[in-house]
């Protein structure tokens, strides 16, 4: 006779059945079902993971909105290259992959390890106009897309850098959610309160151009930057191909907003890595009723906080592969 038992419930049947008491591993049970669901397997693998780390600059920098020059870009391009960013460091020491992509810097360093995905020098100034075409988005997001589905892995790690990126995540959780202003706006990498309150009044003028909430497309060529359109087309790319994408920190969090509203459906394969000590980030999961993994006040970017998350995600696989039954392992059960 056929096995009719609903796919969750079997999942659910089966990790409860470990040699544990019932919900004793937290939220790795309902990672661990999640993984399964994904891969529509009660075996699932979780063995290879990789990195892509997206770049570009923006235009809204030169309304002062950050408190680093927008060369520090390309700089900090140069240093995923070499190696010595803290991405690349905890990606090292976990052997993951890293794949760096030029989304659109304003000088980019020549290196054969930069793949070129490159849209223009950077997003227009949002504070005046939009900040890239309708073309440039779509071309943007599909690029996302191919490298997401194309990257070899079972779960996927994104990351990003722009200065002034954080303007722009502020603007697309604002536009596309309709959360407040006051509330997103953070020091972002590192402005002072006076600081802050001179991006807030930017970014109050800026929302000024458009009326009320857009939708995802709109939103993104509007205030978004290449790297966070490509950001979220990686995300439906990983999705489609049944891979768990590890959604990193504030950024990475706006450009999820984004890929949700194209594609709802691509909420079972996203796992929401950690807490920002970014302000804006903890209204942003609260509005997608999402609980990060990790809270240890990172908020770096770089896709950090998803690597950190991915050795937890190996340990959920392990529970449905790794875990004796208390019938295998001779254990006695819960008395009824």
């Amino acid at each position: 006779m056929a096995d009719t038992e609903p796919f969750q419930l079997r999942i659910r049947r089966l990790i409860d059945g470990k040699t544990k008491p019932p919900g004793s591993l937290g939220k790795l049970e309902e990672l661990a079902a999640q993984i399964a669901a994904a891969q529509d397997s009660t075996a699932p693998v979780m063995d290879r993971a990789a990195l892509i780390i997206f770049i570009a600059d923006h235009g809204i920098a030169e309304a002062g909105v950050s408190a680093y020059p927008q060369a520090v870009t390309t700089q900090m391009a140069q240093n995923f290259l070499d190696g010595g960013a803290a991405a690349t460091a905890f990606a090292r020491s976990l052997d993951i992959p890293v794949t760096l992509v030029d989304a659109g810097m304003r000088e980019t360093p020549a290196h054969p390890l930069l793949l070129d995905r490159r849209i223009a020098c950077g997003t227009d100034n949002f504070a005046e106009g939009p900040a890239m075409s309708m073309r440039q988005c779509e071309t943007a997001m599909d690029h996302g897309r191919t490298l997401g589905r194309e990257t070899e892995c079972d779960a996927l790690c994104l990351g990003e850098m722009g200065i002034g990126n954080s303007s722009s995540a502020t603007m697309l959780a604002h536009k596309l959610l309709g959360l407040p202003l006051a509330g997103l706006t953070g020091p972002g990498a590192g402005l002072d309160a006076g600081g802050v309150d001179r991006k807030r009044e930017t970014l109050v003028r800026a929302a000024a151009r458009t009326f009320g909430k857009l939708g995802a497309i709109d939103a993104l060529a509007e205030y978004g930057g290449f790297e966070i359109a490509m950001l979220a087309g990686a995300m439906l790319g990983a999705a489609e191909s049944r891979r768990i994408v590890l959604i990193d920190g504030f950024i990475a969090t706006a450009a999820a907003v984004t890929a949700l509203q194209l594609d709802p459906g691509c909420r079972s394969r996203l796992v929401f890595s950690h807490l920002s000590a970014e302000p804006g980030h903890a209204l942003i999961l609260k509005a997608l009723r999402a609980e990060p993994l990790l809270q240890l006040g990172l908020r770096l970017g770089e896709g950090t906080g998803a690597l950190l998350a991915w050795p937890l995600l190996r340990a959920a696989a392990a529970i449905l592969t790794g875990m004796a039954s208390f019938e295998q392992a001779g254990v006695s059960g819960k008395l009824t």
